[in-house]
């Protein structure tokens, strides 16, 4: 949140004000928690800026706030494998845009996508590049991870990537699991040669890819007896 408002030209929260208000959200909130293994309190914060202001300036005064909601899994399915369609036209991202934070607005231009690929019975849709079409970025609100042999390879963090937390996470415990774990760029066509394919968010949590389609081909990811995602 600091980084964005920064950013955004916002002020932010101290790390105490932060925590504070978190803590007093989730405790105010506890009968709320969903018992285990049927979902989750999902903590979101949010910094929004206010006032009587038309211009195209810095608002004068600024909200933060933190509400929370229970929550079942992200997908319908749950922790089945879900079907994604890679986009070629529309991207999530741009170089000097704000790809990079938490930003409201990197939502809007990815609704057309997401609306098209759930009428067409897609579980997410992956995004490229904006500069060569054929690198990966993410997911409409996840990261995407792919493993080949022992190889965890995921998007090199940079202008348009969001550096999450639970990606973050994968990464350290992958090193500890004695994984080789490579932050590159990567490109479309290694889906279809990988071992396994992940994404990974705060709603999302970790899920499985099962097929991936590009330019109207389908491919099925070959799930192993024991996938590294629950397997670890």
């Amino acid at each position: 949140m600091r980084v964005g408002a920064d950013r955004m030209c916002m002020p932010a929260p101290t790390i105490e004000q932060f925590v504070e208000a978190v803590t007093s959200t989730v405790s105010a909130n506890e009968r709320w928690v969903p018992p285990s293994n049927k979902g989750f309190l999902h903590v979101q914060p949010l910094l929004m800026g206010n006032g009587p202001v038309l211009s195209l300036i810095p608002a004068p005064e600024f909200i933060f706030l933190i509400y929370v909601t229970p929550v079942r899994n992200y997908f319908e399915g749950g922790l089945k494998p879900i079907n994604v369609v890679v986009e070629n036209d529309i991207h999530r991202a741009t170089l000097g845009g704000v790809g990079n934070i938490k930003a409201i607005g990197n939502y809007a231009g990815i609704m057309k996508a997401q609306a098209k690929a759930k009428a067409n019975g897609f579980s997410d849709v992956l995004y490229l590049d904006s500069i060569h079409n054929r690198y990966l970025e993410e997911f409409s609100t996840a990261n995407v991870f792919i493993v080949k042999d022992n190889t965890i390879s995921t998007p090199v963090l940079g202008r348009t990537i969001l550096p999450g937390i639970t990606r973050k996470s994968i990464i350290e415990i992958a090193h500890r699991q004695g994984f080789k774990v490579e932050e590159r760029l990567v490109p479309v066509e290694e889906l279809f040669d990988a071992d396994e394919v992940f994404c990974c968010g705060n709603a999302v949590c970790v899920l499985p890819v099962g097929s991936i389609t590009l330019n109207g081909k389908r491919t099925t990811i070959e799930e192993k007896s024991v996938p590294l995602i629950r397997h670890h």
